[in-house]
């Protein structure tokens, strides 16, 4: 690890294109060792006001700014996150705890989403439309135009701290609007790190403002300014519910939680599917919004694949995130320990099996798989985010699709199946943003169109999609009568 990253950083507020010190800062602390790691300001209401105005004031440069421009910034943002990846992926280890071979993974997905948003700030158009179709619309020339929204509004969670970063910030510049981010009080040092890069590749002052601190202060002042248009928050359903409620007319885009699952049909390849669903359940703690968390498997392979499944999370090594070898290592904070160790003793206390895990040490809570919760458990119908996966025997995959409906949340659904007429019906009729046939639900690649039902959100993510959410669509008829 280099020195840099091993002393403790003091950060400032970025307020139109300069670092402000603020009135007052707060230290973070690594959820794996609690060595303090930085110190982080604390922005109020009044810094924020400047943050909003500094976006207001660039809004006209970045509206005007032609999209090869736009485009040509991003790329300068891909070559130089191409050239300090190492150093971007031990920031996340250091902050999240992201085991360090997740969090490469992580920074060469941000590389990529840059990319597409380079490519797609050069594709953003209208059409022409046929107004001859209808009766007085002849002799009219009519075609649509997309706008830029304005000041945008984001507030990113821990998790992924720099790849959902850049699924607001890579859209934003290329539909030409200015960003006010607000990162996770836990992880903001991968927002500081891009909004550095992001300078040095010519991104105008006051296009990207970064502002840490409570999300009680920065994210109201955010959701209630008349002069921010759009939202775009990740997060948890309580908040992104709240932030709805007080957001007016604003644009607001949601992705909040999921309890995702997956459907194993008989006559699967087991020893085929079982490492996917190891890391589908246990990569970076299964603190992933799409992490695998139930299992609905048919009768005739449920012992085959309890047993399987629970051999091969036992190899997964249990440690230091900046450890090459680290499967899986601390929780985000002890909060989340001891909500999880409670989880689990409440779903033994009603008869489920834990039948690997169930245990912690220090922040790290052990891989851990539970049989036999009923659908009301906390770690079955909640949001777990944790590494646990609650494994149920169906007797067909009607009953599985039923199970995987039975609950709030709907962002994507995995089923696995020898049988094209299941897979097909499966997709019909699972009620999720999105279906997985032949995979666990915890895939995703970064242009595709990402976002759920339910309580799992409202709008889509992947750069064409969040491009589309970012702008305004105006028609222009001309009469040519």
């Amino acid at each position: 690890m280099t020195e840099s990253l091993t002393s403790v950083r003091k950060k400032h507020l970025l307020i139109n294109g300069e670092w402000v010190e603020a009135g007052e800062y707060s230290s973070i602390r690594s959820p794996y060792s609690g060595e303090i790691i930085a110190e982080i300001p604390m922005a109020t209401e009044a810094e924020t006001e400047l943050a909003i105005e500094a976006a207001m004031n660039a809004r006209q440069a970045m509206a005007k700014m032609p999209a090869h421009k736009r485009a040509e910034i991003l790329e300068n943002l891909v070559r130089s996150l191409q050239e300090r990846a190492e150093e971007a992926a031990e920031i996340i280890a250091l902050e999240a705890a992201k085991p360090i071979a997740t969090a490469r993974q992580e920074v060469s997905r941000t590389i990529e989403t840059y990319k597409f948003a380079a490519e797609e700030a050069k594709r953003i158009h209208g059409e022409t439309l046929p107004l001859d179709a209808a009766r007085g619309g002849e002799n009219r020339l009519a075609y649509t135009v997309r706008e830029p929204i304005g000041v945008i509004g984001a507030i990113t969670p821990f998790n992924f701290p720099m790849n959902l970063v850049a699924h607001k910030v890579g859209p934003a510049i290329a539909s030409g609007n200015t960003i006010i981010l607000k990162p996770a009080s836990q992880t903001p040092l991968s927002s500081f790190f891009i909004a550095e890069l992001l300078l040095e590749a010519g991104l105008p002052a006051g296009a990207l403002n970064v502002v840490t601190g409570s999300g009680r202060v920065t994210g109201d002042k955010l959701v209630t300014d008349h002069r921010v248009s759009m939202i775009t928050f990740t997060g948890s359903p309580a908040v992104g519910i709240g932030i709805r409620s007080k957001a007016g007319l604003k644009r607001v885009t949601l992705e909040l939680g999921s309890n995702a699952a997956v459907i194993i049909d008989k006559g699967v390849d087991i020893d085929k599917i079982i490492p996917r669903c190891v890391t589908g359940a246990f990569a970076f703690q299964g603190q992933v919004c799409i992490s695998l968390q139930r299992a609905y498997v048919h009768e005739d392979v449920y012992e085959e694949f309890v047993s399987k499944l629970v051999t091969e999370t036992e190899k997964l090594t249990v440690g230091d995130p900046l450890d090459e070898k680290t499967d899986v290592s601390a929780l985000i904070s002890s909060g989340d320990i001891e909500r999880t160790l409670s989880w689990i003793k409440e779903a033994e206390s009603q008869g489920a099996t834990v039948v690997a895990g169930g245990k912690s040490e220090g922040n790290i809570l052990f891989p851990t798989i539970i049989c036999d919760a009923d659908s009301t458990m906390k770690v079955s119908c909640n949001e777990v985010f944790a590494p646990i996966v609650v494994i149920n025997k169906v007797k067909n995959v009607e009953e599985a699709v039923e199970l995987v409906n039975d609950s709030r949340y709907g962002l994507q659904a995995g089923i696995y199946t020898n049988d094209i007429t299941t897979a097909l019906n499966a997709a019909d009729n699972l009620y999720v943003g999105g279906v997985m046939i032949n995979d666990i639900p915890t895939f995703r690649v970064d242009n595709m169109p990402y976002g759920g039902v339910k309580e799992s959100g409202t709008g889509r993510e992947g750069l064409k999609y969040a491009v589309e959410e970012m702008t305004e669509m105006k028609l222009v008829v001309w009469n040519r009568n």
